[in-house]
């Protein structure tokens, strides 16, 4: 089906929404008539539906964690392949991780590990495409276009906003490589650039006082006045633009919810503590809050921790010691995904929030040397997911590589199988379509399923 017929029904707990959301924010006092009306008519031609309740956290590795040195370790491996590396057990049976992963080991049993995913997209860019479309990427030079719109772009096109006014997406501080492709504006991430673990954090454009209240409220009311001008002008396909970031913040100005979410001193030191007073721990923290405010999906970037030589998880012998930078990032993967784990079971969030630890790509089975040097290159034929909550079966490995780690060797899965899992937890329909910019309906997977073991 195009998306002009999905049964958007199917979204449970979908209202109508008519609100400040139609508000931007470029200089909320000197707004002009035509700037209101193309801020409502982006509002009107988004689904206006609300899917309610489920929310998904990716903490995104970017450069492509090595499943070699985190979750799927091969230590009577050949030599030359096994890592410097040793798995611990979890608290499930048959479930082993990193050694420098202990707190998480914990939770084996909130846990489900992909171990066979696999593509054949050899670059950053190219698999980023791979992995959230679900369509075979390629790498171009920027500014970077996608061929197909990503998971996050289509989720939030197809159910919207969880809550009324709260925007569906918000990436801290990015996602790379996204795009809504033929979908169209108005589905970007709301950015937060700054790091929440300053002591002068905050997010811009996020205070309004009453007079502003009052401002905004007349000018909802004199758009109400001209819903007829509106729906000429949107015939003409004069307001199709729009500046997506000013939509979003006045709509994080008009939800009292989200503003607290950012507040993080209501939080006990203990807990920020565990979390880490870090960008990357405050960062997760600061997810779970927005999650409970009402945010659908929320990306954490990951690339680097203070202490190390890294700005990524890319860990190429020709730039570093892979074994040395993973002793520095290990250990804080360890502490911020444990914590929001033992948080969202703590708050009885954890059906209802699946949380995502994914990259791009692995890294490869043989370790490379340059100078003496050890490091894995680039590899998409195995690589490892972590998942936990979402109301799915844990405590498991899903698939299994080979004794080398360089294949799949039992349930072999590709990237439309996960985005599958994805999509069916959040409700999006399957055979959902949108046309292309030919004209042409396409599917938002080419192929996949969702994962049996997991649903």
């Amino acid at each position: 089906m195009t998306i002009s017929t999905v049964d958007f029904r199917r979204c449970s707990g979908t209202l109508p929404r008519r609100s400040l959301v139609q508000l931007g924010l470029s200089g909320l006092g000197s707004l002009a008539l035509p700037d209101l009306l193309r801020l409502e008519s982006q509002a009107a031609s988004r689904t206006g539906q609300s899917l309610g309740g489920k929310s998904i956290i990716v903490l995104w590795l970017w450069g492509g964690a090595s499943h070699m040195e985190t979750f799927d370790l091969k230590p009577e491996g050949p030599l030359g392949f096994r890592g410097e590396f040793r798995p611990i057990p979890t608290s499930a049976p048959g479930l082993d991780i990193s050694e420098h992963l202990p707190k998480l080991a914990t939770h084996g049993d909130k846990l489900a590990i992909i171990r066979s995913l696999h593509h054949n997209s050899p670059g950053h860019v190219d698999s980023t495409h791979t992995v959230m479309t679900g369509y075979p990427g390629k790498d171009a030079p920027p500014p970077y276009r996608p061929d197909y719109p990503d998971f996050w772009a289509v989720a939030s096109k197809v159910c919207g906003e969880r809550v009324s006014g709260v925007p569906a997406h918000m990436a801290l501080p990015r996602v790379r490589f996204n795009g809504s492709a033929y979908l169209g504006a108005g589905l970007e991430p709301f950015r937060i650039r700054s790091d929440p673990n300053a002591k002068n954090f905050e997010v811009p454009n996020l205070q309004l006082n009453s007079q502003m209240i009052g401002r905004l409220s007349e000018r909802r009311n004199l758009l109400a006045r001209f819903d007829g001008l509106r729906s000429d002008i949107d015939q003409s396909g004069v307001m199709d633009s729009l500046d997506t970031y000013n939509r979003k913040a006045a709509e994080l100005l008009t939800s009292g919810s989200v503003r607290k979410a950012f507040d993080l001193s209501h939080e006990k030191p203990e807990v920020r503590n565990r979390f880490g007073r870090h960008a990357v721990g405050q960062r997760c923290l600061l997810a779970r809050r927005l999650v409970e405010a009402g945010v659908r999906l929320v990306t954490i970037d990951f690339p680097c921790v203070p202490g190390q030589k890294a700005f990524s998880w890319d860990d190429h012998a020709s730039v570093w010691n892979i074994f040395e930078q993973m002793k520095i990032r290990l250990p804080v993967l360890d502490q911020v995904s444990s914590a929001l784990i033992e948080d969202l079971h703590e708050r009885g969030m954890q059906d209802d929030v699946l949380f995502v630890i994914m990259g791009e790509m692995s890294h490869t089975p043989r370790v490379h040397y340059v100078k003496g040097n050890p490091g894995r290159e680039h590899w998409a034929r195995a690589m490892s997911v972590v998942l936990s909550g979402g109301g799915m079966t844990m405590g498991q490995p899903v698939g299994a590589t080979n004794a080398r780690g360089s294949l799949p060797l039992h349930r072999p899965l590709v990237p439309g199988d996960l985005l599958a899992t994805l999509y069916r937890f959040l409700g999006v329909p399957l055979d959902t379509q949108f046309n292309n910019h030919a004209g042409r309906p396409t599917p938002i997977l080419p192929e996949g399923a969702p994962i049996d073991e997991l649903i």
